[in-house]
């Protein structure tokens, strides 16, 4: 699904913002080649990024790279939430020492109240000024960009992914070290001194997905990564993400991602060729 500050971006512009009301959890991963943040307003979003996973409260936000593959949902079925997301192009952020800044600036973000409130009022300037057509909105945009960028960088602090280590935590760990391999449910459970029936009902409550949904999605994930990187035939893409065969790996892939693997990798070649174009 792409959303109206996505089609703003996609039609050339340097910063888009959108608020969003939902209760629909997006189980299909998915990456963008320009910069998200992600401030929820309302609700509770558990995201996966990458091999993580980030629990964020209201007021916190969450700060997506280009090409950082991910998908959020809620920590219970139907749960609605509220967000504001800000796109933004390196181009826009420019050569300054923000961009340096910017690279390596992926992560969770907790604000205190008072600096949550003026981020918030930040954006919500940001929201009013998008459907601006005077001779200053393009300056003012990027004035309220900076500054937002600016607070969160320099005063607030960064929060590591879930470090709670229940069993559940540890057996998604496992997950993210093991994908490649012939994970089975007898022997997870085994590994972790449970039964099958608790570490699913467990696995479920906590993620809100079955553990073989869980592993799939890790393999997909890391199987985009390779597409995006590497000119590997399909059937060693499948093999090195776990896949027994590229029929299966085809199968699952279209499941996680709405597209196939060929799909998928004439639509990054087409993203290089039109970055290089607008370089």
């Amino acid at each position: 699904m792409i959303d109206h500050a996505g089609i703003l971006i996609e039609q050339g512009a340097d910063i888009a913002a959108e608020r969003v009301r939902s209760s629909e959890n997006m189980m299909k991963s998915h990456y963008h080649t320009y910069y998200e943040l992600y401030y929820l307003e309302e609700g509770c979003r558990l995201h996966a990024v990458s091999d993580q996973i980030y629990r964020t409260e209201a007021g916190e936000m969450i700060l997506f790279p280009p090409y950082s593959m991910h998908h959020s949902y809620a920590p219970s079925e139907d749960q609605a939430f509220q967000r504001i997301v800000v796109y933004l192009t390196e181009k826009e952020i420019g050569d300054t020492p923000l961009i340096e800044k910017m690279r390596h600036a992926g992560g969770l973000y907790h604000p205190d109240r008072r600096m949550s409130h003026q981020i918030h009022g930040l954006l919500g300037m940001m929201l009013m000024e998008q459907s601006e057509t005077d001779d200053l909105h393009d300056i003012t945009m990027e004035t309220i960009l900076r500054a937002i960028l600016l607070l969160l960088l320099k005063d607030v602090r960064t929060l590591n992914p879930m470090v709670n280590k229940s069993r559940v935590i540890k057996v998604i760990e496992y997950i993210s070290d093991h994908y490649m391999e012939d994970l089975r449910l007898d022997e997870l459970a085994g590994r972790f001194y449970v039964s099958q029936y608790y570490l699913c009902r467990e696995f479920k409550k906590y993620t809100s997905r079955t553990i073989n949904q869980y592993i799939n999605t890790t393999r997909i994930l890391n199987a985009q990564r390779e597409i995006m990187e590497t000119n590997h035939p399909f059937s060693q893409v499948a093999a090195n993400c776990g896949f027994a065969s590229s029929t299966h790996f085809s199968r699952v892939f279209r499941s996680v991602t709405g597209m196939t693997p060929t799909a998928f990798r004439k639509s990054c070649s087409q993203r290089q060729v039109t970055e290089r174009k607008f370089s």
